[in-house]
């Protein structure tokens, strides 16, 4: 069942669109990866989905509410990219304060407060003022109180920005634990690697617009980098090769090609024996997450 819906989102700001017809769908339980350069509209968009930002037009629905509705601000945890946490409190007292916010009182409060910064890895940090925090510390606190009101969904925008590897890899834990329990995770972030390991499914946006949408797999079966190793290749039949595959290179006998997809493997091998080439081996590549994130953005769309 879908939880996130998003139909035609488009927000203007002045003659600059940030957010142009954007729809797609998030089922619960899933880590949802939003991926794009700076400036595409990420942040934008997670800002209408948490109710912060209204949209031009088009229209959202987060647990089966309006963002802009109350009930869905109830289930709903953000955690902004550039957030700013109260320094004179300690680490503890701030969760406590946002556990209240969330609805929960006294003991209940302080109770959950300590059950998330233990969570994040900071319950001997608890104590400490939060103007003494590390850059990392502060991360995992922010993280921290996006959890404390026990949301149904959880926005996180560049959640690892500020982590050492350690770090990083305790956040993929974390986001591991929550979809185990039934949560869904709205992930923005710029390391692709990092959502490589731990995303369902993917979205990437350019300049406002989604350009590519699907479950991580599916992505990765489509466009395939094929390294074959040859001989008896002629100049002319590469100039004809490199018509269709501009990213072709040959290095010795290994020529290696980027396919639109997998299925154009037996016509590229038909087409070089056709030619006169002997075939030793084909080794089909497994594309990476950046691979497919940096030929959509090649290609301009």
């Amino acid at each position: 069942m879908a939880i996130i819906e998003v139909k035609n989102i488009t927000k203007i700001y002045g003659q600059q669109a940030a957010c142009s017809d954007i729809s797609f769908s998030v089922e619960e339980g899933q880590i949802f990866g939003f991926l794009g350069p700076n400036g595409a509209g990420k942040s934008t968009l997670a800002k209408i989905l948490v109710g912060l930002v209204y949209p031009t037009c088009g229209e959202a629905e987060v647990a089966g509410y309006s963002p802009q509705d109350i009930k869905s601000r109830r289930q709903v945890g953000f955690l902004p990219e550039n957030f700013r946490l109260h320094g004179w409190l300690k680490g503890e007292e701030l969760v406590s304060f946002h556990a209240r916010l969330a609805g929960l009182d006294g003991k209940i409060a302080k109770k959950r407060a300590c059950e998330v910064l233990e969570l994040v890895g900071l319950s001997w940090e608890g104590q400490k003022l939060v103007a003494n925090y590390s850059k990392g510390m502060q991360q995992r606190l922010g993280l921290a109180v996006a959890l404390v009101g026990d949301p149904k969904v959880i926005f996180l925008d560049e959640p690892t920005s500020a982590l050492d590897p350690l770090g990083r890899r305790q956040v993929r834990e974390i986001l591991l634990t929550l979809k185990e329990a039934g949560k869904t995770v709205f992930l923005n972030s710029h390391l692709l690697s990092e959502v490589e390991q731990v995303c369902d499914r993917v979205a990437i946006i350019n300049r406002g617009r989604v350009i590519a949408d699907g479950p991580l797999d599916e992505l990765q079966a489509g466009s395939a980098t094929l390294s074959i190793r040859l001989n008896g290749l002629t100049e002319e039949l590469a100039v004809e090769l490199r018509r269709y595959y501009p990213e072709l290179q040959l290095e010795g006998d290994r020529l290696t090609i980027t396919l639109g997809s997998r299925e154009e493997t037996a016509d590229l091998v038909t087409m070089l024996m056709t030619g006169g080439c002997r075939i030793y081996e084909v080794t089909p590549g497994r594309n990476s997450l950046e691979d497919i994130y940096i030929y959509l953005l090649k290609e301009g769309k």
